[in-house]
This record gives C-alpha cells, structure tokens and sequence, in this order.
C-alpha cells in the first residue's frame, strides 16, 4: 500500500516577507488553494498584520482609475476575528482620481464593510463573491450600498 503524501498547505507555508515578490493573481492562487480553515489560523496569528498591510498597501497600484470617473468617497474595511478578539480597520481615500490607504482612519466613511479575514481575502483575490457575502450575513455593508456594488470595478481583482 502506498502511503498518502502529505498535501501541501502554502498558506501556513507562506512568507509575509516574500509577499512582495508573489503577484496578485500568484496571491490569489494562493487563497484559493488553502482551506478555510487554514487561512483563518494564519489570520488569527503573527502574519495577520503582514499580509492585511500587504494587501491594502497594494489597492493604490491596483486602482483604476479610468473607471473611478468623479467617484470621492472614503471607505472604511473592518477585517474581524484577531487574535485578541479585536478588528483591524483600513481606511481607502477615493478622490480625485487617485486611492490612498491609511491603518488609522480619520475620516468619516461614506462606506464601511465588516468580515472576517477569510471572507475578506476571498474578496480581495477574486474567489469570493461579495453580494452572496452580503445576503449570507458574512459581509456588512453599512452606507452607500451603491458605491458597495461599485467597488469590484474600481480595482484590477485577479481572478484566480
């Protein structure tokens, strides 16, 4: 009889401090590749803040400008289930045809979304559908739902 190899686990095999280096579709790969579970332990752990910096640091290369029109909005991201119970919030500044990104949100939103970190990783690499999020409970949406609908298109989503 053979034995089972084991399989593979590249979230818990991932290196934060090689992110740079793994494009957004090789990232979205990469989520899709790894069970829940496993995203939600890495998630829970010391890499949270890595790859949350990581990601939102790449929304201003990944926006779209072109598609933005006269869009100005200011959307707050709130990723839940860290470690110690609390939430990360990220804000995105949309004005003027540019995107800017801050960890410390000092302006009132327009928009403001709450998940989880596996929901929200799904989303931000193209393997989760958002409205379906929406309607299960798992994405809040709370403000302009317009603007909410909008979003997948103001930025370059990898498809995975």
């Amino acid at each position: 009889m053979l034995a089972r190899p084991e399989r593979c686990n590249p979230m818990t095999d991932f290196d934060p401090a090689n992110f740079a280096n793994v494009s957004p579709k090789e990232f979205a790969q990469l989520v899709k590749s790894t069970p829940d579970d496993k995203i939600a332990e890495v998630m829970s752990g010391d890499m949270r803040g890595k790859i949350l910096g990581e990601v939102f640091g790449r929304m201003p290369s990944l926006f779209r400008a072109d598609r933005a029109g006269s869009t100005n909005a200011v959307i707050h991201w709130n990723i839940t289930g860290r470690a110690d119970g609390g939430t990360d919030t990220y804000e995105i500044v949309i004005e003027n045809g540019a995107c800017a990104v801050s960890d410390a949100p000092e302006r009132d939103p327009k928009l403001s979304l709450t998940m989880g970190p596996v929901d929200f990783l799904k989303i931000v690499s193209g393997g989760g559908n958002p409205v379906m999020m929406f309607m299960t409970g798992k994405l809040k949406a709370k403000g302009d739902l317009g603007l909410a609908a909008n979003i997948a298109n103001l930025f370059d989503i990898p498809k995975a």
